[in-house]
């Protein structure tokens, strides 16, 4: 290789510099005149040689001659020729060499020409990186700058020049700041400086930057630079090269903002979450403001109507790095009417995109409101994009993005991606409200089949909380109940289907429905789980045969905890069935779980209930609850009820403040579960209230029976009430009397919201109402019973039954008396 070739990567020098170059003089006829060192050492002849010969003779191959005549032709004609010839070396060989000669005219003489003569590989290689540096200032459609070490600007191509709009000799000598504008000018001259330090080369660097002959838009350039230095080492500056990737650089950016709003929009199913995160992917990325509103039906949750279309909106969300005004104009969730003239207007009727580039100056033109207008002021946005918001053929409502910080405005380009945006985010919308929609109609359902308000009872104090289970669960199947029994008592009933959804709900009224019929039926409470049981395996049976599961797979399923109160005697039985323990919290504030029997959860079957008996001080609380309270924000089971103990154990409050506090002490924001709390304080009713008497049966009873009821109740003050329950009384305890088998009789009297008149045997044979012929002498009697009273019926007890009726206290007022005298004739 030769020494004075250039290493891989370097430039190579002028191959017909003096001291590279080999040379030759000819004179007018062609002859070698003059023959140089370099020249023997390309071709192989020494001068002595050569000196005097015709250079054609020995150095042309008569192939070549055509074309070395022609080269002459062009030389004499031009007095100049340069180009690649081939010659023959000494040895015979031929090599191409490049020539460039020139006409000399000596005084007095003829014309001689000087030829310099260098390897063809040597000119072509630096012939081509002659055409590279002037393709890089000339044709390259890269911008090329070259700045000295005070990164003034020494030299630029052409595309540079068309980029900053200034031609080479305006910008040479400026620095960076004279031509471009903003905070990224002292981004740019830092990091040229630390390639002026370092040597380090920075490669494809994208950097915003703004013209000072174009302000108003943004454009980014990647940037590449490196360093310039001498062969000793010394520094001659840096030159940069910069390439608009403005296009390529918003097309990578809306597709991230894309990806991003896959990710981002309808991360949930609430509505109103949904729309929030529509408005905060597009700011400040792609807008400065961004508001979201629906059609009045759709914020509902309900089906959109096209005649909405021109309806009021509500504002479901607004995102902002402007000032408030747009919030200041429509607060979140506010109703409201699109001015005519507005093209949120025009967009909910023509269903169609809107693109705004250019706003009035004067936004109060939106408004009628003289207030709206006012507030207006502070919006001074100058672009707006509307588009309407469609899934599935309807429209839902409509997205406003606003720019007003940055001054580009919205080209075609973004409102195809506001488009997209408004696609994705509509389905997303959409299926938010058709969920918020069926929500709505399982919370709707559930709530109907829950108790809408617990009336005054003697027995106890009531106060209740149930929460629905976060939407992403669904509903649930907890309930709870408080139902007035006979003899002033009630029951106070909690429960827990399991499962969620729509068919929890529905299990869970049908169990509901069931609960009242068993305790009408003055069931014990565990004879009314065992009935709950056989129902919830009915349920199971019929669901597996609706669904199609194999036989024996439990589908549906239940716990419950069942209590009944007695006022009179201050006891309460309860039974449960997979239930957790109630909280009972005495007077003097002992909290304790009671121990009771635990039965199975229903819909198990085969397993019998049992009852516990506790006796209740008055105002004991007893707290009855389903698990989603005690299992909820993460505690287990134990940590929950300890909670709960405290909590209830906190003395002189109302039962609805314990309600709140409960809640906070255990509750997240959105519980996973259902939750049911009933909290009953009970209550005592006084001595002289209540009025009982052991009676013997004997053929007498009736008439004492009815003595001792006129009596009291004249004490009472109740005597327009007397006549009419002498005669009940007497019907009662002469059945008593008849179908007793003789065993002692008890007759009560209490004096509560309504008058209980109860007659008690050791018989469990049960009195029926039956209609009786005209001719029957007898079978009228529980006819004029169900006549006289409210209500009546029968319980059984472990030692027989008791028949009871109820009176209302407003026929004391009303003076019935009369009226029953009449009955009773006729």
């Amino acid at each position: 290789m030769d020494a004075r070739a250039p290493g891989p990567g370097e430039a190579p020098e002028d191959p017909f510099a003096l001291h590279n170059s080999a040379s030759a003089v000819l004179d007018g006829h062609g002859r070698v005149v003059g023959w140089s060192e370099r020249a023997q050492e390309h071709l192989g002849y020494p001068p002595e040689e050569v000196l005097g010969r015709e250079a054609l003779e020995f150095l042309c191959d008569p192939r070549d001659r055509e074309a070395v005549r022609d080269a002459a032709a062009a030389c004499e004609r031009d007095r100049g020729w340069s180009g690649i010839l081939p010659v023959l070396h000494r040895s015979g060989r031929r090599v191409e060499l490049g020539f460039r000669a020139r006409a000399v005219v000596r005084a007095g003489s003829a014309r001689e020409w000087f030829l310099v003569v260098a390897p063809a590989e040597e000119v072509l290689r630096w012939e081509t990186d002659r055409s590279v540096l002037d393709g890089l200032f000339r044709r390259s459609p890269i911008g090329l700058s070259v700045h000295a070490p005070d990164l003034s600007v020494l030299r630029i191509n052409r595309a540079l020049a068309r980029f900053t709009q200034l031609s080479a000799a305006e910008i040479r000598g400026l620095r960076i700041g004279d031509f471009l504008i903003g905070p990224d000018v002292k981004t740019i001259e830092t990091r040229l400086r630390r390639v002026l330090e370092t040597g380090a080369p920075l490669i494809f660097t994208e950097q915003p930057c703004r013209l000072r002959s174009d302000p108003d838009h943004e454009r980014v350039v990647s940037v590449s630079a490196f360093r310039m230095q001498e062969p000793s080492g010394g520094i001659l500056g840096v030159t940069q090269l910069v390439e608009d990737v403005t296009d390529r650089y918003r097309a990578r950016h809306r597709l991230a903002l894309l990806n991003r709003a896959s990710s981002r929009i309808g991360t949930t199913l609430d509505l109103a979450q949904t729309t929030r995160e529509l408005a905060d992917v597009a700011v400040p990325d792609l807008a400065d403001a961004v508001s979201v509103d629906l059609l009045e039906s759709v914020a509902r949750g309900e089906e959109p109507a096209a005649r909405e279309a021109g309806g009021p909106v509500r504002r479901m969300a607004v995102h902002s790095v402007m000032a408030e005004a747009l919030r200041v104009m429509y607060s979140d969730g506010e109703l409201f009417r699109f001015d005519p003239r507005t093209p949120q207007a025009r967009c909910l009727a023509e269903q169609r995109p809107i693109l705004e580039p250019v706003l009035r100056s004067d936004p109060g033109w939106y408004f009628r409101d003289q207030e709206r207008r006012r507030r207006a002021l502070g919006l001074e946005a100058h672009s707006l994009i509307v588009v309407p918001l469609t899934a599935r053929g309807a429209l839902l409502g409509l997205l406003s993005l606003w720019r007003a910080g940055r001054p580009e405005p919205f080209e075609e380009d973004d409102l195809t991606l506001a488009e997209e945006f408004a696609a994705r985010a509509a389905l997303c919308i959409d299926n938010a409200r058709r969920y918020t929609q069926q929500h709505q109609a399982a919370l709707t359902l559930q709530r109907s089949l829950l108790p809408q308000a617990l009336p005054e009872y003697s027995a106890v104090e009531v106060a209740h909380l149930y929460l629905p289970a976060d939407p992403a669960t669904g509903v649930g199947g907890d309930w709870f109940d408080v139902i007035p029994l006979s003899g002033a008592r009630v029951a106070l009933v909690v429960g827990d289907v399991v499962g969620h959804g729509l068919h929890a709900a529905a299990t869970m009224g049908r169990l509901r429905t069931a609960v009242h019929t068993l305790a009408g039926l003055d069931y014990a409470p565990d004879e009314v789980l065992s009935h709950l049981d056989d129902l919830v395996n009915r349920l199971a049976a019929e669901q597996e045969r609706a669904d199609g599961h194999p036989p024996g797979q439990q589908i549906v399923g239940a716990t419950c905890l069942y209590a009944v109160y007695d006022p009179t005697s201050r006891r309460c039985t309860l039974a449960r069935a997979g239930h957790l323990p109630p909280v009972v919290v005495t007077s003097d504030g002992t909290v304790s779980l009671p121990d009771l029997p635990e039965g199975p959860p229903l819909g198990l079957g085969g397993l019998p209930f049992e009852s516990a008996e506790l006796e209740l001080a008055e105002g004991s609380l007893l707290a009855l609850y389903t698990d989603g309270l005690v299992e909820a924000g993460g505690l287990d089971l134990d940590q929950g009820l300890e909670r709960l103990r405290e909590v209830l154990c906190r003395p002189g409050r109302s039962l609805e403040e314990t309600c709140t506090d409960v809640q906070d002490a255990l509750l997240p924001d959105h519980p996973p579960d259902d939750v049911a709390l009933l909290l009953a304080r009970t209550r005592v009713l006084a001595p002289e209230r209540v009025a009982s008497w052991e009676m013997p049966a004997e053929p007498t009873a009736a008439a004492r029976a009815r003595h001792l009821t006129e009596t009291t109740l004249t004490g009472w003050g109740l005597g327009e009430l007397a006549f009419t329950a002498e005669l009940v009384v007497s019907e009662l305890v002469t059945n008593a009397y008849r179908y007793g088998g003789g065993t002692p009789l008890t007759l009560r009297l209490i004096r509560d919201r309504s008058l209980v008149c109860e007659v008690s045997d050791g018989s469990s044979t049960a009195p029926h109402l039956r209609r009786a012929r005209t001719t029957d002498e007898g079978g009228r009697g529980l006819f004029l019973v169900a006549q006289l009273t409210e209500r009546w019926g029968t319980r059984y007890t472990r030692d027989g039954k008791t028949v009871w009726t109820e009176f209302s206290l407003a026929a004391a007022a009303e003076g019935h008396s009369e009226a029953v005298a009449n009955l009773v004739l006729k």
